[in-house]
């Protein structure tokens, strides 16, 4: 049998190849991720005598390339998380490291863990591009927060509240009402210099070309807000550059938050377990289509606990001699995106109560319990990938079942 052992960087690897008791294939040599180089390290991995895997870490999105072209040309490739690799073999007292001594390294766990190398096969389109929209839609939700705190930081110099005047949800298109509001009152006094029925004609029209509702009571109540104010920023062309910039910045990032919300959306409802997953109760529009893109197809974990070791909220044993302590923190190894999903539905289930849901009943019983904060939000979590994975596997069985009969 061969083990070949594949370092993963960005645009190249090195690879080498092993057998049993030590003996070297081929020594470590480096391949660019190009087309032709790939398809020539398949032709010489299928000429090697014997049964060969290619073993190689998981890197983000540099393995998939080499891992999708070998797996196309009939090669058994397994994928391998990187902190199995890292704590693999370390029987030096030297911390040297290179690509060549990686990829040995990593030929050398294929050959002592042949038996339990899963198989890769890779993520179907509609599930990658998700996972892609999934991640995208973090960082840009993160963008959107950090300007709209800009912005409400640069109007407490010129307008304090106008932030609060209007609740209104985001629309399709980005538009937030007090954002567009500020685009055209930038300054308290753009409002307080006029009457109030000069004001309320303004709004009047403003509102109609927004297309938002307009009402006399709202009209009153922004220009009872605007007095009385002490900006500390002048009313000057200045001042309005840095506001109406702020305020198109949010707008035009809080366009593709909407768009990549509804198209996260669109991109899950095609998948087979999407009726299964969006009817667990916290599990909404924008953490449904998210959660599903990080766990994947339920059925590549074997067990349970296989999805809630992935998912990082799994308590780390600590056992020594006498020292077994009974709370122990979670691993947190897993996906810090799924995490955060998870957290943000547990935080839903404490706001809405669902006395008949399993996952809050388990959750108010851990606060029942006295049970830290941090304890039961865990533990709930993982409740919640128990219920998921049951639900979901059983229906995509179903499904299968079916389609086979």
């Amino acid at each position: 049998m061969n083990a070949v052992g594949i370092d993963i960087s960005k645009g190249k690897s090195m690879v080498s190849a092993m057998r049993p008791l030590g003996e070297v294939v081929f020594k470590p040599y480096e391949v660019i991720h190009t087309a032709d180089e790939l398809e020539k390290l398949a032709y010489s991995l299928k000429k090697l005598d014997g049964e060969t895997r290619v073993i190689m870490e998981c890197t983000g999105r540099y393995h998939e390339a080499v891992a999708g072209s070998l797996y196309e040309a009939g090669i058994f490739v397994s994928t391998v998380n990187p902190v199995l690799i890292h704590g693999y073999g370390n029987n030096s007292v030297r911390r040297a490291k290179n690509d060549r001594k990686d990829s040995i390294k990593i030929a050398k766990y294929g050959l002592d863990n042949w038996a339990d190398l899963r198989e890769y096969t890779p993520m179907e389109a509609v599930r990658q591009n998700l996972k892609t929209f999934g991640r995208q839609y973090n960082l840009y939700i993160k963008t959107k927060t950090a300007l709209k705190n800009n912005l409400i930081a640069l109007l407490d110099q010129t307008f304090p509240g106008a932030n609060t005047l209007f609740d209104s949800p985001a629309r399709p298109d980005g538009h937030q009402k007090w954002v567009d509001f500020v685009m055209e009152f930038w300054h308290c006094e753009c409002v307080a210099s006029l009457s109030e029925r000069a004001f309320t004609e303004r709004y009047r029209k403003w509102s109609k070309k927004n297309g938002y509702n307009f009402s006399l009571g709202k009209a009153a109540d922004v220009y009872a807000s605007s007095a009385g104010h002490f900006a500390t920023m002048p009313k000057d062309g200045h001042t309005k550059l840095l506001i109406t910039g702020a305020a198109t910045q949010l707008t035009a990032v809080s366009y593709m938050v909407e768009t990549f919300r509804a198209e996260m959306l669109r991109l899950a409802s095609s998948l087979p377990e999407y009726p299964v997953v969006m009817a667990m109760y916290g599990v909404g529009v924008t953490l449904g289509p998210q959660i599903m893109a990080e766990i994947g197809d339920v059925r590549r974990f074997e067990r349970k606990q296989s999805l809630v070791a992935f998912a990082g909220v799994d308590p780390e044993p600590n056992q020594s001699g006498t020292h077994n302590p009974i709370s122990r923190p979670a691993s947190k190894r897993g996906s810090p995106a799924l995490r955060k999903s998870l957290y943000l539905v547990m935080s839903a289930l404490l706001r809405k109560a669902p006395a008949d849901d399993p996952v809050y009943q388990f959750l108010a019983k851990k606060r029942a319990e006295g049970k830290p904060y941090y304890v039961y939000m865990t533990a709930g979590a993982t409740k919640f990938l128990r219920v998921y994975y049951g639900r979901v596997k059983e229906y995509l069985n179903s499904l299968d079942d079916n389609s086979d009969a």
